[in-house]
């Protein structure tokens, strides 16, 4: 990240926030890394700060900022973020990605979703490649990286331990999901992993969309329409770009390239 760097014990703010850290009632108010598209509409950034804030979850909340001061050794010198990650994107995105959670060493490093890792790294290639993004790289929240059309996001929005949150902590941030689908309203939802794919379900669910019963089971390649009055939402299922599955070739270039030019198909008609 650029910027001054810090290697005190205690996250402090990347470029852009005010004040240091949030430890509890009382504490400074802060604002999330730069989202020029956030400042286009007050509901979207009235969430991101809503999220920045976010104590609900103890568990969460000690591993995120456990994570901010030990550090990984290659990025001992870097100030994380440490707190929780809002959504990234075009605030009018009719494309949502929905991963799963942010990354102890990228996202909740950098401040921006699905940014500073190799997961962000095979993301965001995928989407410059088919127009959705105007550079391929993601690595700080201030490396000029805009999307159109797409906005990415997650069920949950602290990095968890074991890459696993809990139940209780799925339900605890649904909320945040829920208010970002009714301020964006895409037309489809890139889903990436089985994870997101409950999630979304259960919150598009709790927002009176005509969910089946039985859920639709997730798969790579999977598409489902769900409808609310005369609204329509296709979720379209993708592995989650995780190392495990990138490095392997379970999910290839080609595999995701496909998946979003399917999305950008939906998005137009």
């Amino acid at each position: 990240m650029s910027g001054p760097r810090h290697r005190s014990d205690e996250p402090a703010p990347p470029p852009g926030a005010r004040g240091p850290a949030a430890r509890g009632p009382g504490a400074p108010t802060t604002i999330p890394p730069g989202d020029p598209d956030a400042a286009h509409s007050p509901a979207l950034a009235s969430l991101d700060a809503d999220v920045v804030e976010c104590r609900r979850c103890p568990r969460l909340v000690a591993w995120r900022e456990q994570v901010g001061r030990e550090r990984r050794a290659a990025f001992r010198d870097e100030t994380y973020w440490a707190r929780p990650v809002p959504g990234f994107g075009d605030a009018a995105a009719r494309i949502l990605v929905v991963g799963l959670a942010p990354a102890a060493h990228g996202a909740n490093r950098t401040g921006r979703m699905f940014t500073g890792d190799r997961s962000g790294d095979f993301l965001f290639a995928a989407m410059h490649r088919v127009g959705l993004a105007n550079q391929p790289t993601s690595v700080s929240a201030d490396d000029g990286l805009r999307l159109t059309g797409i906005r990415a996001t997650a069920p949950v929005r602290c990095a968890p331990p074991a890459n696993k949150p809990t139940p209780d902590e799925r339900r605890a941030c649904a909320p945040f999901l829920a208010r970002e689908l009714e301020i964006v309203d895409p037309r489809v939802a890139v889903v990436l992993g089985a994870f997101g794919w409950a999630a979304l379900l259960d919150t598009l669910r709790d927002l009176g969309w005509a969910v089946p019963r039985p859920a639709p089971r997730f798969g790579h390649g999977a598409e489902v329409v769900v409808h609310r009055g005369p609204r329509t939402l296709t979720l379209l299922g993708c592995f989650h770009v995780s190392q495990q599955n990138t490095f392997t070739g379970r999910l290839t270039p080609d595999m995701l390239d496909d998946v979003l030019r399917r999305a950008q198909d939906l998005a137009r008609d």
